[in-house]
Order: C-alpha cells, then structure tokens, then sequence
C-alpha cells in the first residue's frame, strides 16, 4: 500500500463512522453535563485483512507450549486455531514458516513515543508538565503526536502495542495512554479500545531535584506530597460518589487533578510507579495500603530483586530493564538477574524500555535477561522469558484478556520472526497488529511512513 492509498482509505474509514450518527449524537449531548458525555474516546477501527495461515512454523505462546511445525490461523482480527493443520479459510495467504517462529505481539509498558517525539527539539518536548509536583489532570495522549517517526521503527521490532507515560519529573505526572502502533492521523485513531487509564508517578531523586527550590526537596518530602494530594482526593471523592449515587442539587466544582486521582482510589485508574529503590518501592507499599488502592507495576525497579517476595504478595509486577543501572546513584544496585530473580520469587516480571532505540530490539534485552538468569543458576524458562514481553504487560495494562498470549479467540497479534526470536540474527519478518498486515520486511508497500519522513528517507524501514 502506498502512501496516498493509506490516506485515501483512512479518511474513508473515519468519513464512514460519521454522518448521522454523529449528528444525532451532538444532538443527544445538548441536555447533559460534560461529566456525563464520553471523555476523549477512542476512534481506532480495525482494518480488515484477508485470512492468514502460517504453517510449519515454531509458535512460541506465551502460555507455557512452544510447538514445532505447528499452524496459526488468523481470520476476521482473531486467532481462529493454533496448533491444528485444518483446512485453509477461503481467499487465506498461506505462508511457509519453516524455520520461522511466531510469536505474541511485542508489548512495550513504559515509553514516551509521542512525547518525546524526533527529532529531538525544544519542540518535540511534551512529556513533563514540570509546574507543580502534582499534574494529575495532564493526559499524556493530549501530547502524542502521531506522526512521531519512532512508531514505524518501533514497528518493525514487533510491537503491537504501547502505554506511553508522561515523564518523571513529578510526583504525580498525569495518566497514560495505551495505544495501538498502526499508521494513524490522530490519536484517538491508536487508542485500545476499553483499555483502562494509568496515572504516573515518580519516586526518588527525579522529582526531589526538580522541584528542590519549590515543592519536594527531599524523599520524606516526596512521600508527604502524595500524601498530601490523596488527601483532598479522598475528600473529593466522597463528595462525588454522594452526588452521582442521588443526583440532588448542584454538583460538586470539578476538579481535573482529583477527578484522576479520584479515579485511582475507586480502581478505575491503575497506579505505574516509576521507582528504582527497594526501600522506596516497600514505602510506595505502604502508601497504597494507606488510601486502599493498589499499585499496578513499579518502572525501573532496579532493585526490585530485594523485594521480590513483598511484590509477590502484593501482586504488583515490576516493569524493569535488562541491564540498564549505574547511571545514578538510585540505580547503582542493578544486577544482570534482576528479571530472574523477580520470576523466581513468583512476582510479575515485566522487559520494558523508557527508550525509542531499546523498543525496536525488545526480543533481545529478553533473551539478555534470560540467559543472565540461567548463568546464575536460575532455571529461566523461554516462555517465561516470552512472557517479559507479551503475556505480563498485557496485564500490567489490563487487556490480557485481548491480547499477550496466543490463543484461540484472543485478538490476532503476531510476529512472524525470520528465527529465533532470542537470537540477534532475527528480526521480525511480518507483523499483524488486530489481525492487519502493519508490517512487511520484505514488501516496501507494507513500510510504512509518517509524514514527517515522507519524501526525506528511503521507503523501507530497517532496524
């Protein structure tokens, strides 16, 4: 598909979801208050692809099989078989996969693609509202820009999907986004339809050294500032449940810091919690337990290892890297078995990257981890391993019931990889993002770019 192919059939999908209804809708909306109406939904459609059946290949799961000459049947955005060597479906491309792997769409927890966009100017810097400590009401996807010419390199790493995080510069940064990497004019074109809402937080030295002259200069500092803002969000939202339970009088002033933070309390917003110190990480515990949520993943989680068996209980994964560490001082305790060591003790391990270049080689930093774990002695499995990148942050963003492993029924998000996925001599052949075709490295049509690179660089996208 060529560029203007794109546009042209693009504009005619979101042409299609007008008209009428969208009248009627407007119409609808007049008598009701903005609370009340949909907030920033998303406009994503799935593209529609002929069947696919990939045959004789090794289709990694993620749900602890790895079967060998094996078939994947992908019809209508949903995987339809696995395993099975059944009939093709009508008009389906069939494709040879001997000596091919199939894989779970790559899942990327923490990045700032979009707001951190390239090149890399003053004016590309959208990811930290650093005014106040506490910018719960910004929306990360109110920065994204879709054209980030990031995305399609992302893509050809095999990543299906991505929550992208304001920065970390406050102790409470702003909610997520969790997007689908398909070709898009607007972002609400690349929201995950249903997927819930993250708020951001940060511990340890970011926020203290930003704000040192006017918030937070301190790490007690730091813990009283949440404190203090979850606070008036309780009272907030005690205000509000009442009001919405009755509906009597006039309702509350809205407040769109503690309408997220409110969010947080009720369980409808999860908590990601950048944090590198084990001991911080044990206090952040603490704070949910004080105001009864819970904290979905920790980001960076360099030491993470030391308090394996507390994430455990409290079900809350660790978002970590292979082995990134030493850059400062709160992460000068990294180890190489981190992943591991978090997997032995029956917590949630989670690969991600904070990084456009680490985004585009994911399947590698997993092997890295692995590997680290078994010359350590820890008996790492590769669908553990696997599952660093597909099935565990599909939970941490809450659509594990959609996507993250390979199963009959579950959405059609899938890497075709030349071999190996945990070799550095593989790539990632095709991609299937909801059953499309997004990505082919050996068709330049199914390349796709942004339109800030049309025109400056070659078609095709490597890595």
């Amino acid at each position: 598909m060529t560029r203007w192919q794109w546009c042209v059939a693009t504009v005619g999908m979101a042409l299609s979801t007008a008209g009428p209804a969208a009248a009627q809708a407007t119409e609808q909306f007049k008598d009701t208050l903005s609370f009340d109406r949909p907030q920033y939904p998303s406009s994503y459609r799935r593209r529609t692809n002929p069947p696919v059946v990939i045959r004789n290949a090794t289709i990694m799961t993620a749900t602890g099989a790895e079967l060998k000459n094996a078939t994947i049947v992908l019809q209508d955005g949903k995987i339809v078989s696995v395993g099975e060597t059944g009939s093709s479906p009508a008009g389906a491309q069939v494709i040879d996969g001997t000596g091919k792997f199939v894989t779970p769409g790559i899942i990327d927890t923490h990045s700032h693609m979009g707001v951190y966009s390239a090149p890399g100017s003053a004016a590309e810097q959208d990811g930290n509202e650093a005014t106040n400590p506490v910018t719960a009401e910004v929306w990360a996807e109110h920065s994204i820009w879709p054209h980030d010419p990031q995305i399609p390199l992302a893509i050809a790493g095999g990543v299906t999907v991505a929550q992208i995080l304001p920065g970390s510069a406050n102790l409470i940064g702003g909610r997520s986004a969790v997007i689908r990497l398909v070709p898009a004019r607007t972002v609400q074109e690349m929201k995950y339809p249903g997927a819930a809402y993250g708020v951001k937080m940060a511990c340890g030295e970011n926020p203290k050294r930003v704000y040192q002259n006017r918030g937070p200069s301190t790490r007690m500092g730091n813990m009283a500032g949440y404190r203090a803002a979850f606070i008036q969000a309780e009272q907030y939202r005690v205000r509000w449940d009442k009001w919405l339970k009755d509906r009597k009088g006039e309702p509350p002033a809205r407040d769109l810091r503690m309408e997220t933070l409110a969010g947080v309390l009720r369980g409808e917003i999860s908590v990601q919690n950048h944090c590198y110190r084990a001991d911080e990480m044990a206090q952040m515990l603490d704070l949910a337990q004080e105001f009864g949520f819970k904290i979905r993943s920790f980001h960076h989680g360099v030491e993470a290892y030391k308090i394996a068996d507390l994430l455990a209980k409290a079900g809350t994964a660790a978002s970590v890297w292979s082995d990134w560490g030493g850059f400062k001082m709160e992460a000068y305790d990294e180890v190489l078995e981190n992943l591991a060591l978090i997997t032995q003790a029956g917590a949630r391990g989670v690969l991600h990257t904070d990084s456009p270049d680490g985004i585009q080689r994911m399947n590698q930093d997993a092997a890295k981890a692995m590997y680290a774990g078994i010359r350590a002695g820890i008996p790492i499995t590769r669908d553990q391993a696997l599952r660093w990148i597909t099935a565990n942050p599909a939970w941490v963003l809450s659509i594990d019931q959609q996507t993250g492993t390979l199963e009959t029924g579950k959405t059609a998000d899938v890497v075709l990889w030349s071999g190996d996925p945990f070799s550095v001599y593989s790539k990632a052949e095709k991609v299937w993002n909801d059953g499309w075709l997004v990505f082919d490295r050996l068709d330049k049509s199914r390349q796709y770019k942004t339109d800030f690179n049309l025109g400056q660089t070659d078609p095709g996208v490597g890595r």
